[in-house]
């Protein structure tokens, strides 16, 4: 009888432990959510508060999730809305941007998704829902974009799920590695194109000549890389035909082993 208890106890705890799983949450309810074009320093200002990384980055267009609370606005005889996310959708860097997807597009026809979050609490599905109507949105407000690209960091453990969520193309782990640097100990690590207009290069023997104090450098993990095309049927059938690199299946999980850091020393003489 105690054993039967026992085991009666166990699979009731475990099953509590899997409705509070996020997989277990409810949808969220679309009719409450709408999206819009808002200004690039109410996007920042969110970005710089709220995303992991705290830090701003490109932006053409900036798209913001509202909820409606179903209250009546204080001042206005409107719905109360509360904001609750932001898109944020910029240049890509490098001249090569469309070409690294297809010969078929131009630079000036691709935006990067920069920047994506989401204050927690309102549906399980809500990331991917937001995607979607952002794509929507570009689809009817910049036509000129024929293709999104967008990046999963595998040191905050994504895979990219939501990308796979939303029926991106992934192209697996691609480019070069890059290097971040930091100048005092307690200083915030600084991506490479971050310092480069403060010393004119981001090659670090050319930063140790130009340097008094020692440094740090550390070398990053390279991303997973996901594209959408947003084109036409007929120039999206083309370019799927042309893709520069081969469509492979989605990554499951994103490890990566500690990342090593390097006390760089100056180098006396000039570059």
């Amino acid at each position: 009888m105690v054993m039967r208890l026992t085991l009666w106890w166990r699979l009731k705890l475990k099953n509590l432990q899997f409705l509070n799983t996020k997989k277990y949450m409810e949808y969220c309810d679309t009719s409450k959510l709408s999206i819009r074009e808002i200004d690039k320093r109410t996007a920042k200002k969110m970005v710089v508060n709220h995303h992991y990384s705290k830090l701003w980055t490109k932006c053409s267009v900036a798209l913001a999730l509202f909820y409606d609370t179903g209250k009546q606005h204080s001042f206005f005889d409107e719905p109360e809305e509360k904001m609750i996310g932001v898109c944020v959708y910029g240049d890509p860097v490098g001249r090569g941007a469309g070409e690294s997807i297809s010969p078929l597009i131009d630079r000036t026809e691709v935006f990067e998704l920069t920047r994506l979050f989401i204050h927690d609490g309102y549906g399980s599905n809500i990331e991917s829902w937001f995607i979607s109507q952002s794509i929507n949105w570009l689809r009817k407000n910049k036509p000129e974009i024929k293709a999104l690209v967008s990046y999963a960091d595998p040191k905050q453990n994504h895979p990219g799920t939501i990308y796979q969520a939303t029926n991106w193309i992934y192209q697996g782990i691609i480019g070069k590695h890059t290097w971040s640097f930091k100048f005092s100990e307690n200083d915030r690590w600084k991506h490479g194109r971050t310092i480069f207009p403060y010393y004119g290069t981001n090659d670090i023997e050319k930063i140790q000549r130009q340097v008094k104090e020692p440094f740090w450098i550390r070398k990053e993990p390279r991303k997973h890389r996901y594209i959408y095309l947003i084109c036409n049927k007929s120039l999206k059938k083309k370019v799927m035909k042309n893709l520069k690199y081969p469509i492979l299946d989605y990554p499951k999980q994103s490890e990566f082993g500690e990342l090593e850091i390097l006390k760089m020393e100056p180098i006396n003489g000039k570059v």
